[in-house]
């Protein structure tokens, strides 16, 4: 039996395939484009060049995440709460935990108590504190968001980016810029904004140890330092973070077979 997730964000589309052990045999991640609906297809494609087929018994396939209602062969859907929940758990082999996932377009923070999720709170209604923020700054500051972590490494000079707003933070930046400040003091002032903004959500539920974090933007160091400082506690991260929605939803997909079994 194959054990399938298909997390499909708003930015990046994730897939981890797991065998009867729970062991990761496949994972890859790819761009979600214009179209969840193609993304999904060509996952499927993907899959079966691999030579695992999703048409007879010997797969389950749950899908999570922005995307999840486009794809048509997935056994079952599952809200991203839930399998992000799974996937820290397993990830971190932690009963107890906070997980912060920044995504594309939102903010999660999860509470998660004897393996199960407690409570959450989500920032879905504005851009600021999420990777879409990262990527237009990133675009002002005309250098790769891959790059920004790197770049706040070597930061000298404290300067603040007050504002929690896209928009006008980008304002901001352009202002900053005129002045001649260095771009790298710029970012890591980004980064401090962001670190900001989701340590106030945070601080609505509760931050209970281990915390954790998960996500693309948990790939980003100078981010990740940023809410250290501001949280006061030290954040641990896996190397299959980003995978962890898919996770969790292969997960799903092995708990959902054995029940049937």
């Amino acid at each position: 039996m194959n054990y399938i997730g298909i997390d499909i964000g708003s930015t990046c589309a994730k897939t981890v395939v797991l065998n009867e052990k729970k062991e990761i045999i496949r994972e890859f991640v790819q761009p979600t484009g214009w179209s969840s609906v193609d993304t999904a297809e060509e996952i499927r494609q993907k899959l079966e060049l691999s030579g695992i087929n999703l048409s007879d018994d010997s797969s389950c396939c749950v899908a999570t995440g922005y995307g999840r209602i486009s794809v048509p062969y997935a056994d079952k859907t599952v809200t991203e709460i839930t399998c992000h929940a799974l996937g820290a758990v397993h990830l971190f082999q932690q009963p107890d935990l906070t997980v912060i996932d920044i995504g594309g377009q939102d903010t999660k923070i999860i509470q998660i108590e004897q393996g199960f999720v407690k409570d959450f709170i989500m920032n879905d209604k504005c851009a600021a504190g999420t990777g879409r923020f990262l990527d237009v700054m990133a675009g002002v500051l005309e250098v790769k968001v891959q790059d920004l972590g790197h770049l706040d490494s070597l930061s000298k000079k404290r300067v603040e980016i007050s504002s929690t707003c896209t928009v006008f933070a980008e304002s901001e930046v352009i202002s900053q810029l005129s002045m001649g400040t260095d771009k790298c003091d710029i970012i890591a002032g980004i980064h401090r904004s962001v670190a900001h903004r989701v340590t106030g959500l945070a601080h609505r539920i509760g931050v209970v140890p281990a915390l954790v974090m998960t996500g693309g933007v948990a790939q980003n160091e100078g981010v990740v330092k940023a809410l250290q400082n501001e949280l006061g506690c030290e954040i641990h991260r896996s190397p299959l973070t980003q995978y962890n929605g898919a996770l969790g939803a292969a997960l799903y997909a092995y708990q959902a077979a054995s029940r049937r079994a």
